[in-house]
């Protein structure tokens, strides 16, 4: 992004002509906002589509059947827009080029073309679909989803399988475990279809960190789902009865009667770049604060712009609605000399549902910030929703990630119930520059059915207070191998807990016996660091109290057990049962 261009130099005057190319979010919205803000401007909006302003986000349930009517979809339609704001909403008709010098837009429709002259031009082209290099990926059994009419035809050959295929033999391959690629599997299987996912990455749902990806994982194996990570389609080929048979990288043969490839998209900028705006690396086309692009009477919104990630300060693409919409009406805000408010950095909030779980995320992953260069500490928290005394708690786990300062970098959840409540704190808190102090005092709503007096983003703000100031000193479990080879490791479980699985080596002693055997630790650590974990980190951070006030150099794993098997989940098979007289127990 580069810095906001002077208003006087690029607003139109009152009553002119406005040209905005492409609906749905961004386009819309500044359509609708320029209808408010000037009465008597021409707003003309170009669709190449059929549809002007749709739910794009509702798709996957209209392909399930929880949002059982097409129309509902519809946010609006030509006709209501113009009789609402006085919009000339133009469908199936393409911007083919820009005459900057001319400021005329070339439009073609299925039976004529022509130039729309304007005074102001908003960009909003969204974003197109990758096509990954898949032999066959043009077979009438592959599908996308992103459009109405792709919705429709999906849903065609759903029902189509159904009928020709006996119960539970009817089979899909979902190429692509993002966002949509999930919600897409969800609604294949609540159809009754048997379902396979195929992802390049090395674990589901490629935002979020891997520990916490293993859990949503868990989900769709728990519903049937057959899952293929480290992998890519190479290959569509059509069977003798008319099925197809996709061929991963691995040599793996996979029957289908449909496909449905999901996984990415990049900005369709194309019309920026032959009118000779500026773009940047990615393709983006490259806006300032208030959404002008190189050329001061045109403006660009959504999925086709560079915006900085707020962060790490990358400057790219980030295609998410909520962002468009408030783009739209900063641009129409800006068209019409209004006040603007500039763009924030993005946070790159986001949610999904799978299946009974929910996963969501704002500002930077681990990954990220191990790729950006920048230092952090992560903490683990996993309490859960609402007061454990009241029936049907369950549990929310919480990673987060802070700046050695305190300042919150990026936090992510998965959970069954409270997931959207936490991140949308979070992400407020994030926007805000909060700090883990800050997170400690938030004052949140409380009553036993809606959460706790210590609520799950206080539970986060005080872990990190701990970590961050040396009152509990963590270890993670990407630093098993060490742990084991380097320090004792100290299991405070119960004995049942220890029973069912515990890491070959360690020493146990149940926490609430641990002041009572501290000589006993001291002898066994001869000298080590000691490594001290529970099931979830509470316990072991008591313990770990216990042990630094004696004198001990202690630590504490951050999330404990349920973290460790999260993201070590080879351990679910290598960690061993208690022995009867095994010499590490107390």
């Amino acid at each position: 992004m580069t810095p906001s261009a002077s208003p006087s130099s690029s607003t139109p005057s009152a009553g002119t002509r406005i040209v905005v190319v492409g609906g749905v979010a961004g386009g819309m919205s500044a359509a609708a906002r320029a209808r408010r803000l000037d009465e008597h401007a021409s707003i003309v909006v170009l669709e190449r589509g059929s549809y002007v302003s749709f739910a794009n986000c509702g798709l996957p349930y209209h392909l399930a059947g929880e949002i059982g009517r097409e129309e509902s979809l519809l946010v609006q339609t030509p006709q209501s827009l113009a009789e609402s704001l006085d919009l000339d909403v133009r469908t199936d008709s393409t911007a083919t080029s820009i005459d900057r010098e001319r400021q005329t837009v070339h439009v073609v429709t299925s039976t004529t073309e022509y130039d729309l002259p304007y005074d102001a031009l908003l960009l909003a082209p969204g974003a197109v679909a990758v096509r990954p290099p898949i032999d066959g990926l043009d077979h009438p059994s592959v599908h996308a989803l992103r459009t109405i009419d792709d919705v429709q035809r999906l849903r065609g050959t759903v029902d189509e399988v159904l009928v020709r295929r006996p119960e539970g033999e009817a089979r899909a391959v979902v190429v692509g475990a993002g966002f949509i690629g999930l919600e897409a599997v969800e609604a294949l299987v609540t159809r009754g279809l048997s379902v396979d996912v195929v992802e390049l990455a090395d674990h589901v749902l490629p935002p979020l960190d891997a520990e916490l990806a293993t859990l949503v994982s868990d989900e769709l194996v728990h519903h049937g789902v057959r899952l293929h990570t480290g992998v890519s389609a190479n290959r569509v080929s059509e069977e003798l009865d008319g099925s197809v048979l996709v061929t991963l990288s691995d040599g793996t043969e996979l029957p289908a009667d449909l496909v449905l490839v999901n996984v990415g998209v990049r900005p369709e900028s194309t019309l920026a770049r032959d009118a000779g705006l500026d773009l940047g690396p990615s393709g983006a086309i490259r806006v300032d604060a208030d959404h002008h692009t190189s050329d001061p009477r045109i403006w660009a919104v959504g999925d086709a712009i560079e915006v900085r990630q707020a962060v790490t300060g990358v400057v790219g693409p980030v295609p998410l609605a909520g962002p468009a919409n408030r783009q739209g009406r900063r641009a129409a805000d800006s068209m019409l000399g209004h006040r603007t408010t500039p763009q924030a950095d993005v946070l790159g909030t986001a949610i999904v549902r799978v299946f009974r779980l929910t996963a969501a995320m704002t500002g930077a992953s681990q990954r990220v910030l191990d790729r950006a260069g920048i230092e952090h500490e992560v903490v683990r928290v996993h309490p859960g929703h609402h007061a454990g005394y009241y029936p049907g708690a369950q549990q929310v786990h919480i990673v987060a990630s802070f700046a050695p300062d305190g300042h919150l970098l990026g936090a992510q959840a998965v959970g069954r119930a409270g997931v959207d409540k936490r991140m949308d704190v979070l992400a407020t808190a994030l926007r805000a520059g909060m700090t883990a102090d800050d997170l400690a005092e938030l004052e949140l709503s409380y009553a036993p059915p809606f959460g706790s007096a210590k609520d799950p983003v206080n539970m986060v703000g005080f872990v990190a207070q701990n970590a961050l100031d040396g009152t509990a000193p963590q270890w993670h479990p990407d630093e098993l191998d060490e742990v084991r080879r380097d320090t004792l490791v100290l299991d405070v479980r119960t004995h049942g807990e220890f029973s069912r699985g515990h890491l070959p080596g360690a020493m146990h002693v149940p926490h609430i016996q641990v002041r009572d055997h501290l000589e006993k630790i001291r002898a066994a650590a001869a000298g080590r660091p000691i490594s001290v974990h529970c099931q979830s980190g509470m316990r072991s951070y008591l313990a770990t109290r216990m042990l630094i006030g004696a004198g001990m150099d202690a630590r504490n794993l951050s999330g404990g057990w349920l973290s460790l098997l999260a993201s070590r989940p080879e351990l679910r098979t290598t960690t061993v049962p208690a022995q009867p007289k095994e010499p590490a127990t107390v």
